[in-house]
């Protein structure tokens, strides 16, 4: 079971769009050393739908190398073509990762059948792990708590990456389901909530730029700290909420630009952050206390 603070990771580019390898393998050392307890390479926080099969297969073979062990790696490999999802999974297994996460399938608006069926066949094509993730704002399908239920009967499907920031599901799913099932919050500002009703950790865009605080969040909660969980959470919310002021992960990758992490750049059609946003999200940072 995946717990903690779990990074959901930016790929560094360069800026004429090309990956940045050197950045990113600095960038993955310093989230270790700062407590993250997991990495997730390739979601769409790490610009999954603009990178080519071999950018995507580049980046989870070198998170996996360059992590070496130190904490497991939760490679990316959705797809809304089931064909594709399962050779991103099979790619993810042959490198050594911990788990993959896919995402339900976007843009086709499959059924609840449609959803279960494509699941499964990725479940069926690997031996590892295998994390749901379900962000229905981005992909338009929900995973409905059924369904979660009928999947969670498979073996290799142990968990949910749940980004519809609605907390009575990680309730109902736990009932449901009737099992130890990882699940994990895909929601920054529902990391503790989240934690209340039931879950593991949170899979974090926050954390690309504050991952000792995040997971300062996570400890204190584990050790029972809850109101200082809290407090800590307070302080990061503004920011949680300045990442999300224009398109993941746009304002993220500002952010880690401003702390000399990497540069900026996004690959089209995500468009530079406007100057109000650069603002506000400057100004997130600071009342945070990255930028003291």
């Amino acid at each position: 079971m995946f717990k903690g603070s779990i990074t959901a990771l930016i790929t560094p580019m360069n800026q004429d769009g090309s990956l940045d390898l050197s950045s990113m393998g600095r960038f993955i050392d310093w989230q270790i050393q700062q407590g993250t307890s997991a990495l997730v390479p390739v979601g769409t926080t790490g610009e999954s739908p603009t990178l080519s099969h071999d950018e995507h297969a580049q980046v989870v073979e070198f998170t996996i190398k360059t992590a070496n062990g130190r904490v497991p790696v939760l490679a990316g490999a959705g797809s809304n073509s089931t064909a594709e999802a399962i050779k991103m999974a099979q790619q993810a297994q042959s490198a050594g990762a911990a788990a993959v996460l896919v995402v339900t399938p976007y843009y086709n608006k499959p059924t609840q059948e449609g959803v279960y069926r494509h699941f499964m066949a990725v479940a069926d094509a690997i031996s590892i792990p295998v994390i749901l993730y379900n962000i229905p704002g981005r992909s338009v399908i929900d995973i409905s708590v059924e369904t979660m239920a009928r999947l969670a009967k498979h073996p290799n499907i142990i968990g949910v990456k749940d980004a519809t920031a609605n907390l009575l599901r990680p309730l109902q799913t736990r009932q449901t389901v009737g099992k130890p099932f990882n699940q994990l919050s895909g929601e920054d500002g529902t990391a503790v909530a989240f934690l209340a009703s039931g879950g593991d950790g949170c899979i974090s865009v926050t954390s690309n730029v504050a991952p000792t605080q995040c997971a300062e969040i996570q400890a204190a909660w584990n050790d029972g700290r809850v109101m200082d969980a809290m407090e800590r959470h307070d302080r990061l919310f503004p920011l949680h909420d300045a990442l999300f002021c224009e398109s993941n992960p746009v304002p993220v990758k500002f952010a880690a630009s401003v702390l000399g992490l990497m540069g900026e750049t996004c690959r089209l059609p995500l468009a530079p952050l406007s100057d109000a946003s650069r603002a506000r999200v400057k100004d997130a940072m600071s009342a945070a206390g990255l930028l003291d």
